[in-house]
């Protein structure tokens, strides 16, 4: 798919409820008069960062993800505080991109101190790494709070590469989120990599007695054994979307459909009747303008999951150092 410009697709919100959130207003150009240059500034240290790592589009809209599975979008994944940290959960294993909101954060910090929180931020961040990687542009509600908790035991219910499309559908359920936003959701690793870590089970010991997924199309086994060899080096990376690993677009979905899927997680969308159909109304014969737009799908679904588990004044506040409560 080519590459979108111009495209702006702005939701205002005036107040929602999901699931484990409160009742609170969220609103776009939230920071226009007490800090104007706030979405600026963000912008400009993401564009910055992703020059020089071109892993980082991706690895920054992964955090907004895993930010708002747990705690809500309150920037819980951010803190530092020892081994019990958040960010130190099992399914939260290999989120990175911390620097660069530490960096925003001190930007701001030093312009307008005290406004701008740190769960903002990640948003942001995340809106301005889809459009550096060729997605839709869009406007971001803002005026989230910084929670007050940050426990990995409270990760505990993550989404899991290995768990069975049931268990995905009802732990984005219980977030508020529907079977479409499941899929398009899942989307997002249109862009990014994984681990030959996560890919081992799929490949070796996908029964108790050993053997591969059947799913996955014989000529990607191949390939991703011989990236991944069975007790080879674990740490190896390897592209999610097969073929376009560093643009935005909709071809995760065709190699999901064509049994090209990396993750297992992402094949299971196409064994589920309601997942299946979703991925196959974006290529039937009503396309845009007449049939459904992954882009303004994708805008939708991500700015609903940026509302899980908002927090109000008197449970959160505004950090002024994203890594600590103080």
């Amino acid at each position: 798919m080519a590459l979108v410009s111009g495209l702006i697709l702005v939701f205002l919100v005036g107040s929602i409820c999901l699931s484990e959130g409160q009742f609170n207003r969220l609103t776009v150009g939230f920071y226009d008069q007490t800090c104007p240059n706030a979405e600026s500034i963000v912008r400009s240290v993401v564009r910055e960062a992703a020059l020089s790592d071109s892993t980082i589009p991706a690895v920054l809209l992964r955090l907004h993800f895993h930010d708002c599975f747990v705690e809500g979008c309150d920037g819980s994944i951010l803190i530092d505080n020892g081994e019990s940290a958040e960010k130190n959960a099992f399914g939260h294993q290999g989120v990175r991109g911390f620097e660069v909101i530490d960096k925003a954060k001190a930007q701001l910090e030093a312009t307008c101190h005290g406004v701008v929180s740190c769960a903002d931020i990640v948003a942001l961040a995340a809106r301005d790494a889809i459009s550096l990687a060729g997605g839709p542009s869009y406007e971001v509600p803002a005026g989230r709070i910084d929670g007050v908790v940050s426990n990995l035991s409270l990760a505990g219910d993550m989404p899991d590469v290995s768990d069975s499309i049931q268990q995905l559908k009802a732990k984005f359920m219980r977030k508020g989120l529907s079977e479409k936003d499941l899929v398009i959701l899942s989307a997002a690793h249109t862009i990014g990599t994984t681990a030959c870590f996560f890919m081992t089970k799929r490949l070796y010991n996908f029964f108790p007695g050993g053997g591969s997924d059947p799913t996955i199309n014989p000529i990607l086994l191949q390939e991703l054994k011989r990236k991944c060899p069975e007790n080879g080096d674990v740490n190896v990376r390897l592209p999610i979307d097969r073929g376009s690993e560093e643009t935005f677009d909709i071809h995760i979905l065709q190699n999901i459909r064509s049994g090209f899927a990396v993750l297992e997680s992402d094949a299971k969308l196409n064994d589920d009747e309601t997942t299946s159909s979703v991925i196959d109304s974006y290529f039937g014969f009503f396309q845009p303008p007449f049939g459904p737009s992954f882009e303004a799908d994708f805008v939708e679904s991500i700015i609903k999951m940026g509302q899980i588990g908002i927090k109000t004044s008197l449970e959160g506040g505004v950090r002024r150092i994203c890594s600590s409560f103080s």
